[in-house]
């Protein structure tokens, strides 16, 4: 018999479960809270606008009735959509969804020939891609199923005197919009105004999903590519509309007034934004401040300038680089009510910082693209326990189990297994990946983790980032705690290299806020720390560590540069 943690409350789908249907609940959500502020995009410059819930039910309408009724697409088929969070994003995003249709969720930084194997591998019929990617259209679709392309942009939905104006400083003096070299089919504003006369024709959208399952897959979410190609994740409707279910059953979640408004930093091709940013926040009627240029940094002063931001969901990087920035240290934020964490580890060294400097702890979570979104989080109605990522959200169950899959005893470290109603049905065309992430049910996270007495999840590190030196266990998470504890270093990131010697050696990159710090003074700072085989050999210094758009700092590229300088 497994030993699995679970949260004491009880999950239910048959009562618990907050719609059948994802463009359902999206409807729910514009219905109860019609007129209030649904998302907000703000720009570089400084211009924004302002999308009502409203004016997002009936755009995806019309959306979801030019799929449908336009273009013929049958339920199941899948459209992608490849941009930053723009206001065209949701509507479209929603309408796919509303249309009894799949989206596919390609991130917007890709290659071609990433974005080129996401379309032929999710079988995508119609393609959405932000203009100033136009000029990798024609390599991009060749030989995939995509039939039509359509054109979005970071103005869409802005007044038309702004879309001009600021539409040719882009296209002309910026030079940031090439020319589109595929077939372009039309743009979003075009489909939505030929999906409004179609919408006059249907009534509503309802029936396009009359017929679909909560079985049926919603999103085919891929992994980020860090490890090699991207993989497919299918998450139906059951998953997503049962993850938000979840986190609403629990007993301590905040409770929201007329003026509650998040800024949504990460970007809502990642899972994390689209159900823990967005849905989740619709449902409570929440003002959604988008960024499609977060960086640098000093683009978010003008959200912060703009609007008073109630709500923070962010991760690690992106705490500690408003931590640097000026601005923001001159004024923090006083309209903050709670900041979440997530998709990375929080170190605690940002966490105390950042509470000395704003007042407000950080809350943070775990969870996975594998699973939706969330599988713990950390509990409002008490302090944050640091160094952890809370306790199973209702109906999840956690297991940890050595290299045998035996269950570990309570406290020690193993690989986290999680089995629950947010967990995906497997990935996309590759029934081995599948087979090989699954054990009776269980999905194999892959991450290293221990649960405490009290029922806290803690995430070691990622098995995989595990460096072995002389036969010891090295986990970077360990490492890089301490030395973003050295006031001189303001971002560390901790990889393995080959070693002749030992098997593997410690390299740290660094990046330091003091010009004069130097390799041998980080070593000598870690064996005060640390246990000699943790103590980094080689110390690299960087003006910044390489992230993806997420902020996830990407080790594959710091192991490929430290295997280089260990052979050099």
């Amino acid at each position: 018999m497994a030993t699995s943690y679970t949260n004491d409350i009880p999950f239910n789908a048959n009562e618990h479960l907050l719609s059948n249907h994802l463009g359902s609940l999206v409807d729910e959500c514009v219905k109860s809270h019609a007129d209030k502020k649904a998302f907000s995009c703000v720009l570089p410059t400084g211009h924004s606008q302002t999308m009502t819930f409203g004016e997002l039910g009936t755009y995806s309408d019309a959306v979801a009735a030019f799929l449908r009724e336009e273009l013929g697409l049958k339920q199941g088929d899948v459209v992608a959509v490849q941009a930053p969070n723009t206001l065209a994003y949701p509507v479209l995003a929603f309408g796919i969804l509303k249309a009894g249709l799949t989206v596919t969720n390609i991130n917007p930084l890709y290659t071609t020939d990433e974005t080129n194997h996401q379309l032929k591998d999710s079988g995508a019929k119609v393609w959405f891609v932000i203009d100033v990617f136009g000029d990798r259209v024609a390599q991009s679709v060749e030989g995939t199923s995509v039939k039509q392309v359509y054109k979005l942009s970071l103005l869409d939905f802005f007044p038309a005197a702004q879309r001009m104006l600021l539409g040719a400083a882009m296209k002309y003096l910026k030079k940031a919009i090439p020319a589109f070299d595929g077939e372009l089919a039309g743009t979003t504003r075009t489909v939505v105004a030929t999906g409004l006369k179609h919408l006059k024709m249907v009534g509503e959208t309802g029936r396009y999903r009359a017929e679909q399952s909560v079985q049926d897959v919603a999103i085919y979410q891929y992994t980020g590519g860090t490890t090699g190609r991207s993989k497919g994740a299918a998450l139906t409707h059951y998953n997503v509309v049962g993850n938000l279910s979840q986190a609403d059953r629990r007993d301590d979640n905040l409770e929201h007034n007329e003026d509650d408004a998040m800024l949504l930093i990460l970007p809502l091709y990642h899972v994390y934004a689209l159900a823990v940013g967005a849905l989740a926040s619709m449902r409570n009627g929440v003002h959604i401040v988008m960024m499609p240029v977060p960086r640098p940094l000093e683009n978010l002063r003008h959200a912060f300038e703009k609007f008073d931001i109630t709500i923070l969901p962010g991760i690690n990087t992106l705490y500690m680089g408003l931590m640097q920035e000026s601005w923001f240290l001159e004024n923090p934020p006083q309209s903050l009510k709670v900041c979440y964490s997530g998709a990375a580890p929080l170190q605690p060294a940002t966490a105390e910082a950042w509470e000395k400097l704003t007042g407000m702890q950080i809350y943070e979570g775990y969870g996975m693209t594998e699973c939706t979104c969330v599988v713990t989080t950390m509990p409002l109605n008490r302090p944050p326990k640091r160094g952890t990522c809370g306790t199973p959200i209702p109906g999840t169950e956690l297991r940890i189990v050595d290299e045998n899959g035996n269950d570990l005893p309570q406290g020690e470290a193993g690989e986290l297994w999680v089995r629950g109603p947010q967990v995906m049905k497997g990935y996309l065309n590759n029934p081995q990946a599948t087979e090989d992430s699954f054990v009776d049910g269980w999905l194999k996270t892959g991450d290293v983790g221990k649960i405490d007495e009290e029922g806290y999840l803690t995430i070691v590190d990622r098995i995989k980032d595990m460096i072995i030196v002389s036969g010891f266990n090295v986990f970077p998470v360990d490492i890089e705690d301490v030395l973003t504890q050295n006031p001189a270093i303001a971002e560390a990131a901790v990889v393995g290299a080959p070693d002749p010697s030992s098997g593997e050696r410690v390299v740290a990159y660094v990046v330091s806020k003091d010009e004069t710090l130097t390799e041998k003074e980080v070593i000598a700072y870690c064996r005060d720390h640390l246990t000699s085989y943790k103590v980094p050999k080689t110390v690299c210094f960087l003006e910044e560590l390489p992230k993806s758009p997420v902020g996830k700092v990407l080790r594959r590229e710091l192991r490929d540069q430290a295997a280089g300088l260990v052979n050099a």
